[in-house]
């Protein structure tokens, strides 16, 4: 039974409300860490992490007017429009319900920062105590509800998404990946797509929830096209495409075809394994480019092998650029992609100047500058520089300047 606080208490509980609406944007930051790092299985999706990020700043904001409104007064559930997004991202990718825990772990940090809020307001001890109590006692069992709201949701858009040909293709396509013992003939049957031959993989998906979602699929129809078959195409979340396509993706074609959609693509196999193989190098690629919040629209998993590798730990893979590029690090684009065309080119000036449509002299120009600003010469470490500038062009982290 609630206990309604007292006159002070209550003005009180509207300060603090009022402060966490209008919450500092590193507080924000400090709740969507804790969480994510509470659930890497939420963490390792970039969309699924997105909208767990836009729920906890709806949690924040609902039971902040809440208080605001009526300080004290039982919070009702959010069932609004994120914790519906939440559980229709999870059960469309298989996730348990169990991810739903970091949100204890959001608690935690949404309380201990109300908690500096409360100490800043009022020194007084018994007003402390009340407020704390009564606080304690809201944020948990609207926590509570909240989180028994999201379970019901997803037990009834598992049940939505159980049936028809999409949840068949999507079962197909998951036992295929699992490298389950389905026969080929009957999963050919229920994808209406031949799993002889070479397949490319791809995954498409868009940056935010209020994107064209009908993109997705004109977007798939350019790989096809792009491939010349027809693509097999399966809903993994509302905003993310998996997708197949017969055959090599002219990779250089898709930016103009795909519009604002984003695209990941694998290397071309054959037969089932690569159809796996390549799907998974593409869910690799897409996740790369979403930790490094890369803004190259299209990826693919040969251009990015490497740099995944070495960003998998981004403190070291900073240091290893630092280390490796030094003042260059801060040169212009332009001198910077004369000596990553260079290295490509074998070292060969001439063939260089040539992809740059330049004067090889320019060139020239350019790469004793280059050797001006890098720690050692570029004949002893091109390999390591080459690395290193492709780890900048991933990670959109050139200081370039004018040099």
């Amino acid at each position: 039974m609630s206990v309604t606080p007292s006159p002070r208490v209550r003005d009180l509980i509207r300060q603090c409300a009022q402060i966490v609406v209008n919450a500092r944007p590193e507080w924000l930051d400090e709740l969507d860490a804790a969480v994510l790092e509470a659930s890497p299985a939420i963490a390792a999706d970039p969309e699924l992490a997105a909208a767990v990020s836009r729920s906890n700043r709806a949690n924040l904001f609902f039971w902040a007017t809440a208080n605001i409104r009526d300080p004290g007064a039982p919070v009702p559930p959010n069932t609004g429009p994120e914790p519906v997004s939440i559980a229709r991202e999870l059960v469309r990718r298989g996730v348990s319900g169990s991810p739903l825990e970091a949100y204890r772990v959001g608690e935690g940090v949404a309380w201990r920062r109300l908690m500096d809020i409360a100490f800043e307001l009022t020194s007084d001890a018994a007003e402390l105590r009340e407020l704390l109590q009564t606080c304690s006692r809201s944020i948990s069992a609207f926590v509570d509800a909240t989180l028994a709201g999201i379970a019901a949701l997803i037990e009834m858009e598992r049940d939505d998404l159980t049936h028809g040909t999409h949840a068949e293709r999507r079962e197909t396509v998951a036992l295929l990946l699992d490298g389950a013992p389905i026969p080929r003939a009957r999963a050919e049957s229920r994808l209406g797509y031949a799993l002889t031959g070479s397949h490319t993989a791809a995954v498409l998906w868009l940056d935010g929830p209020d994107g064209d979602l009908t993109g997705l699929d004109r977007a798939a129809e350019a790989i096809g096209r792009a491939a010349g078959g027809r693509p097999l195409s399966v809903l993994p979340s509302s905003a993310t495409r998996w997708v197949w396509v017969p055959g090599p993706v002219d990779a250089g074609a898709l930016p103009d075809a795909v519009g604002a959609v984003r695209v990941a693509l694998g290397t071309t196999g054959d037969g089932v394994d690569g159809f796996r193989r390549s799907h998974f190098e593409a869910i690799t690629t897409q996740q790369m480019v979403a930790r490094l919040r890369s803004r190259q629209q299209v990826a693919r998993f040969t251009d990015v092998e490497l740099v995944a590798l070495i960003t998998a730990d981004p403190d070291r893979a900073a240091e290893y650029v630092d280390r490796v590029l030094g003042d260059f690090a801060g040169a212009s684009t332009e001198l910077q992609d004369a000596v990553r065309v260079f290295i490509a080119a074998q070292c060969n000036a001439a063939r260089a100047a040539g992809l740059l449509f330049s004067h090889r002299n320019t060139l020239l120009r350019r790469l004793a500058r280059a050797e001006e600003l890098l720690p050692a010469p570029l004949a002893d470490s091109s390999i390591d520089v080459a690395v290193a500038l492709d780890v900048l062009r991933w990670t959109g982290q050139s200081k370039a300047t004018s040099r």
